[in-house]
């Protein structure tokens, strides 16, 4: 129950982030190279059973679809399939909806695009975002949940991933506004670590860095193909503008 509970917090930070992309702090570069790195996609499906799949399913994303990223069948039942026995099946959890509006007051919305749907002009991606937001936690007794967020200032979800990142304080100077004198506005300046986690800070950038790099490969699994199918054809249509521009130039020659 711990487990289903705290992801569902994370569910509701997820849905809430699209109003805070205008607050906090500007995002930080999702390492992209990920993308291309089969160890870090895996890895990423890891953590997304282990800690997402709780509570909020990805309806749009089937188990056999991880055999794109080198697991095989037998890897994929044995380590990632906890809620069906058919790897054919989509990724859905027994969480009842009637159950889960009584508990929580709301359906933990589905993730399969959740990755595709946090992008802002002049901010960054969804994976910008996701990969800046998970890693900007700090404790803060004064909320309900005892957490808040630097990218999500007054976040509704706590740290589920604490555990592995550890436990930190957010520091803050105090300034006066330079536009209104009479106001006084708090600057963030850094994190005082006050539990370790059991991942090194390096480790934990990471880790998030692989699991927010599945969530964008989940939103569009083909994406890899796509784009290197995209090249061929405009290698294709190059080869072929200088063929047409140069049996144009012979066809045209005797009339000129």
């Amino acid at each position: 129950m711990k487990n289903i509970i705290a992801s569902l917090f994370l569910v509701l930070g997820f849905a809430g982030s699209a109003s805070a992309a205008g607050g906090g702090i500007p995002w930080d570069k999702f390492p992209e190279t990920k993308m291309n790195d089969q160890a870090a996609l895996q890895n990423g499906a890891r953590l997304f059973v282990n800690h997402c799949l709780n509570c909020h399913s990805a309806e749009y994303m089937r188990y056999n679809r991880l055999r794109d990223i080198g697991l095989t069948e037998a890897q994929i039942k044995q380590n990632l399939m906890f809620a069906t026995e058919k790897v054919g099946d989509t990724m859905k959890v027994s969480l009842d909806p009637k159950e889960a509006k009584v508990w929580f007051g709301g359906v933990p919305p589905d993730l399969t695009v959740i990755a595709r749907s946090r992008a802002a002009s002049g901010m960054g991606s969804g994976a910008d975002y996701l990969y800046t937001y998970l890693r900007t936690y700090y404790r803060d007794e004064t909320k309900a949940t005892g957490w808040n967020n630097i990218a999500f200032p007054n976040v509704g979800m706590p740290h589920v991933l604490w555990e592995l990142q550890g436990q930190r304080a957010a520091q803050f100077v105090e300034e006066v506004d330079a536009h209104d004198p009479t106001r006084k506005t708090h600057r963030f300046t850094g994190y005082q670590q006050l539990t370790p986690g059991t991942l090194s800070p390096r480790d934990y950038d990471s880790a998030i860095g692989d699991l927010v790099a599945y969530l964008q490969w989940m939103g569009e699994p083909a994406q890899g193909q796509r784009m290197r199918l995209g090249v061929w054809v405009l290698l294709f249509l190059g080869v072929f503008t200088v063929i047409a521009w140069r049996l144009n130039a012979a066809y045209w020659k005797d009339i000129k």
